[in-house]
Protein backbone atom coordinates (compact mmCIF):
# COMPACT_ATOMS: atom_id res chain seq x y z
CA UNK A 1 0.00 0.00 0.00
CA UNK A 2 1.09 3.70 -0.73
CA UNK A 3 0.99 6.76 1.40
CA UNK A 4 -1.59 7.80 -0.89
CA UNK A 5 -3.89 4.97 -0.09
CA UNK A 6 -3.04 5.59 3.56
CA UNK A 7 -4.33 8.78 3.75
CA UNK A 8 -7.34 8.10 2.36
CA UNK A 9 -8.18 4.81 5.01
CA UNK A 10 -11.20 6.30 7.00
CA UNK A 11 -10.42 6.09 10.82
CA UNK A 12 -12.90 3.03 11.11
CA UNK A 13 -10.53 1.54 8.57
CA UNK A 14 -7.83 1.86 10.54
CA UNK A 15 -9.00 1.34 13.72
CA UNK A 16 -10.63 -1.79 12.76
CA UNK A 17 -7.69 -3.33 11.09
CA UNK A 18 -5.34 -2.52 14.42
CA UNK A 19 -8.06 -4.07 16.07
CA UNK A 20 -7.82 -7.16 13.93
CA UNK A 21 -3.98 -7.44 14.27
CA UNK A 22 -4.41 -6.81 18.16
CA UNK A 23 -6.99 -9.95 18.52
CA UNK A 24 -4.55 -11.73 16.34
CA UNK A 25 -1.93 -11.04 18.52
CA UNK A 26 -4.64 -11.63 21.65
CA UNK A 27 -5.42 -15.17 20.42
CA UNK A 28 -1.49 -16.33 20.00
CA UNK A 29 -0.38 -15.11 23.53
CA UNK A 30 -3.53 -14.98 25.89
CA UNK A 31 -3.10 -12.76 28.59
CA UNK A 32 -0.55 -12.99 31.22
CA UNK A 33 2.79 -11.24 29.41
CA UNK A 34 4.47 -8.09 29.99
CA UNK A 35 3.11 -5.19 27.91
CA UNK A 36 6.63 -5.31 25.73
CA UNK A 37 5.94 -8.50 24.46
CA UNK A 38 2.47 -7.86 23.11
CA UNK A 39 4.13 -4.50 21.95
CA UNK A 40 6.56 -6.20 19.98
CA UNK A 41 3.94 -8.75 18.11
CA UNK A 42 1.23 -6.42 17.69
CA UNK A 43 4.18 -4.20 15.27
CA UNK A 44 4.94 -7.67 13.95
CA UNK A 45 1.31 -7.84 12.63
CA UNK A 46 0.80 -4.13 11.89
CA UNK A 47 4.09 -4.86 9.17
CA UNK A 48 2.42 -7.89 7.83
CA UNK A 49 -1.11 -5.87 7.48
CA UNK A 50 1.16 -3.40 5.33
CA UNK A 51 -0.28 -0.43 7.87
CA UNK A 52 2.81 2.29 9.01
CA UNK A 53 3.64 2.72 12.03
CA UNK A 54 6.08 4.32 15.25
CA UNK A 55 7.24 2.58 17.92
CA UNK A 56 7.65 4.43 21.00
CA UNK A 57 7.51 7.54 19.72
CA UNK A 58 8.41 10.39 21.83
CA UNK A 59 5.81 13.04 22.84
CA UNK A 60 7.70 16.33 23.88
CA UNK A 61 4.91 19.28 25.93
CA UNK A 62 4.74 22.47 24.67
CA UNK A 63 4.84 24.93 27.73
CA UNK A 64 4.19 28.50 27.02
CA UNK A 65 5.88 28.25 23.47
CA UNK A 66 8.59 26.14 24.92
CA UNK A 67 9.13 22.50 23.34
CA UNK A 68 10.24 20.22 26.33
CA UNK A 69 11.25 16.83 26.51
CA UNK A 70 9.63 15.08 29.34
CA UNK A 71 10.83 11.49 28.50
CA UNK A 72 6.87 10.59 27.47
CA UNK A 73 6.65 7.72 24.95
CA UNK A 74 3.83 6.61 23.06
CA UNK A 75 3.46 3.20 22.64
CA UNK A 76 3.00 2.72 19.29
CA UNK A 77 1.48 5.71 16.36
CA UNK A 78 -0.48 4.21 13.60
CA UNK A 79 -0.36 6.35 10.04
CA UNK A 80 0.74 9.10 12.02
CA UNK A 81 -3.00 9.19 13.24
CA UNK A 82 -4.34 6.57 15.52
CA UNK A 83 -2.29 6.36 19.08
CA UNK A 84 -2.57 3.13 20.57
CA UNK A 85 -2.11 3.04 24.30
CA UNK A 86 -0.99 -0.41 25.68
CA UNK A 87 -1.77 -2.40 28.78
CA UNK A 88 -1.16 -5.91 30.37
CA UNK A 89 -3.37 -4.85 33.81
CA UNK A 90 -5.66 -6.92 35.79
CA UNK A 91 -8.24 -4.02 34.89
CA UNK A 92 -8.24 -0.77 33.24
CA UNK A 93 -8.48 2.19 35.50
CA UNK A 94 -10.26 5.90 34.53
CA UNK A 95 -6.50 6.78 34.73
CA UNK A 96 -5.61 4.73 31.97
CA UNK A 97 -8.16 6.30 30.12
CA UNK A 98 -7.19 10.25 31.60
CA UNK A 99 -3.43 9.17 30.40
CA UNK A 100 -4.39 8.21 26.42
CA UNK A 101 -6.94 11.65 26.77
CA UNK A 102 -3.96 13.72 27.41
CA UNK A 103 -1.79 12.15 24.66
CA UNK A 104 -4.16 12.69 22.12
CA UNK A 105 -4.70 16.44 22.80
CA UNK A 106 -0.57 16.91 22.92
CA UNK A 107 -0.26 15.07 19.95
CA UNK A 108 -2.73 16.69 18.45
CA UNK A 109 -4.43 13.62 16.96
CA UNK A 110 -8.17 12.57 17.52
CA UNK A 111 -8.25 8.83 17.82
CA UNK A 112 -6.80 6.24 19.87
CA UNK A 113 -7.08 2.78 21.28
CA UNK A 114 -6.29 1.44 24.89
CA UNK A 115 -5.34 -2.04 24.49
CA UNK A 116 -5.44 -4.39 27.98
CA UNK A 117 -4.13 -7.49 26.64
CA UNK A 118 -4.61 -8.74 30.39
CA UNK A 119 -7.90 -10.30 29.57
CA UNK A 120 -9.72 -14.07 28.83
CA UNK A 121 -11.26 -12.03 25.76
CA UNK A 122 -9.59 -8.88 24.17
CA UNK A 123 -12.85 -7.54 23.18
CA UNK A 124 -13.50 -6.45 27.13
CA UNK A 125 -9.69 -4.76 27.24
CA UNK A 126 -10.51 -2.34 24.03
CA UNK A 127 -11.50 0.95 24.66
CA UNK A 128 -12.04 3.77 21.73
CA UNK A 129 -11.43 7.34 22.57
CA UNK A 130 -12.44 9.83 20.34
CA UNK A 131 -12.28 13.50 21.11
CA UNK A 132 -13.24 16.78 18.92
CA UNK A 133 -9.84 18.46 18.79
CA UNK A 134 -9.60 19.88 14.85
CA UNK A 135 -6.74 17.65 13.21
CA UNK A 136 -3.64 19.12 12.04
CA UNK A 137 -0.47 17.67 11.12
CA UNK A 138 1.00 14.83 13.75
CA UNK A 139 2.87 16.46 16.52
CA UNK A 140 2.54 19.90 15.67
CA UNK A 141 2.24 22.54 18.32
CA UNK A 142 -1.77 23.68 19.58
CA UNK A 143 -2.54 27.12 18.04
CA UNK A 144 -3.57 29.79 20.06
Amino acid sequence: MNRRDAETRSFDELTQQTIGACIEVHRHLGPGLLESAYEHCLCYELSLAGLEFERQKPLPIVYKGVQLDCGYRLDVVVEDRLILELKAVEVLLPVHSAQLLTYLKLSCLTVGLLINFNVPVLKSGLKRIATNFQETSAFSAPQR
